[in-house]
């Protein structure tokens, strides 16, 4: 039994199913914002439909204690799972938005991001992706996350730009 963000509960799939299979029983039963039980101890999956679902053997994102780690969003739009058209400006709202939509299953806001790691296609796209992700990351009067970017020589569905973020709970 999980309470975070307000809800409480265990879907049906993860108290039927322990261990790896569970995130993804979680998501086929199309359960929203629901934190599920991975295992026993004290890491569990976020599971969301406001981000492309996971496509391999990898959960959207993990908390473990009062840290929230996601995987690294890429330009995909979650009802469709087609990635935006658009150059990097384009596809930069859209991985925000996803990791936006990450962030609120867990309960929390861009404000609890420490950390993130930006990876770009082309370094030369990095004033444009710093211009849409300080209006997301650090707006006026917050203090923003730490921060890693680095040129990348492909990134997956030949995306320009992928971010992952560490956040703190609570």
């Amino acid at each position: 039994m999980v309470s975070l963000g307000g809800a409480t509960g265990e879907c049906a799939g993860a108290r039927k199913r322990r261990g790896r299979d569970a995130a993804l029983v979680c998501a086929k039963a199309g359960w929203r914002g629901t934190i599920c039980c991975m295992s026993q101890s004290e890491k569990q999956a976020v599971v969301t439909k406001a981000a492309p679902a996971a496509i391999g053997p990898y959960s959207q994102a993990v908390r473990v204690g009062d840290l929230l780690f996601t995987s690294g969003q890429i330009a995909l739009d979650p009802a469709t799972g087609a990635l935006v058209d658009g150059g990097v400006e384009d596809q930069t709202v859209r991985v925000c938005e996803n990791l936006k939509g990450v962030l609120e299953a867990a309960g929390i806001s861009f404000a609890q991001v420490v950390k993130t790691t930006v990876f770009l296609k082309d370094m030369g796209d990095f004033a444009t992706m710093n211009a849409v992700y300080g209006r997301y990351f650090a707006p006026e009067g917050a203090i923003a996350p730490a921060r890693s970017t680095v040129e990348v020589a492909r990134l997956p569905k030949d995306v320009l730009v992928e971010i992952e973020v560490i956040a703190k709970l609570g």
